[in-house]
């Protein structure tokens, strides 16, 4: 099923509308009782997280009325919509704040992220930066692009490769298991530097403008990770996952390196991983 550029902006419209409506409203003016943790105190949910869903979900509903809905927090309800992925022609899937810690906690540093997967195969991909209000966009094939509030658009581009001690880079080192943990972190020092936001859209964004060179995540749900994907190999980006095999949303175990080219994933996954 195809997804076009007109496709895009209506799914732009009804994020905006939700950043706008439900979310940016609740910005460190949640009530008590709106933060709740789900399995610890670094994986929150928040009377925004829910509520904004709920309308991107409804919105949704009236102006994709075939596509299979898979939202976080829908999913927290529903396990089941994640093994629908794979064989729906058209899945939305919605991230409705990505970044939900630095959201409860009052910084600016989340985003709100929409993936369309037609058949397994991410179609369109955004980012939402909803307190400077603009994007970054991808359609399969046709590029990946900034927008800016004035609906100015400019091209993105990844890093060139460099040497891994010229290098910088994001990782959540921290979410994964041991031994992994302890031997990644100690190798992260080859590196210029590496940091972690708790805001995969806001990583995203970093490596698709090149402002960093890869990205180290360990944790493959689709609404983190579908979205940022494809923009990022749009941008001309590679991407894999730790043992080497294509990224796809229908996979949700392990972890993924985003790098400028093949030969970089090959020298982090060798260096760091290793």
């Amino acid at each position: 099923m195809s997804f076009a550029r007109a496709d895009l902006d209506r799914l732009s419209a009804i994020l905006a509308e939700a950043a706008e409506t439900e979310i940016m409203p609740r910005f460190r003016r949640l009530e008590d009782g709106g933060i709740r943790e789900k399995t610890g105190a670094l994986d929150l949910v928040t009377d925004a997280d829910e509520q904004g869903e709920w309308r991107i979900r409804d919105l949704c509903a009236k102006a994709f009325p075939k596509a299979l809905f898979v939202g976080e927090e829908s999913a927290a309800r529903d396990a089941a919509l994640l093994t629908r992925i794979t064989d729906a022609e058209l899945a939305i899937i919605v991230d409705p704040i990505d970044g939900t810690s630095n959201f409860a906690w009052g910084m600016p540093l989340f985003g709100v992220m929409a993936a369309v997967v037609s058949r397994g195969e991410t179609v369109a991909g955004l980012i939402l930066d909803p307190v400077g209000r603009d994007w970054h966009k991808a359609l399969r094939g046709e590029g990946a692009w900034a927008e800016s509030v004035n609906g100015r658009t400019r091209d993105l581009r990844v890093a060139k490769p460099d040497k891994l001690s010229e290098m910088t880079g994001l990782s959540s080192w921290y979410l994964m298991p041991e031994p992994q943990r302890s031997r990644t972190v100690a190798n992260l020092a080859k590196t210029k530097a590496c940091f972690n936001y708790r805001c995969a859209a806001y990583e995203y964004r970093l490596i698709a403008e090149g402002l960093v060179h890869f990205s180290l995540h360990y944790k493959l749900m689709p609404w983190d990770h579908a979205a940022g994907v494809l923009i990022h190999a749009e941008t001309g980006g590679y991407s894999a996952l730790l043992d080497g095999s294509p990224y796809s949303a229908s996979r949700h175990e392990g972890g993924i390196i985003s790098a400028p080219d093949r030969a970089t994933y090959d020298l982090i996954k060798r260096e760091l991983l290793g």
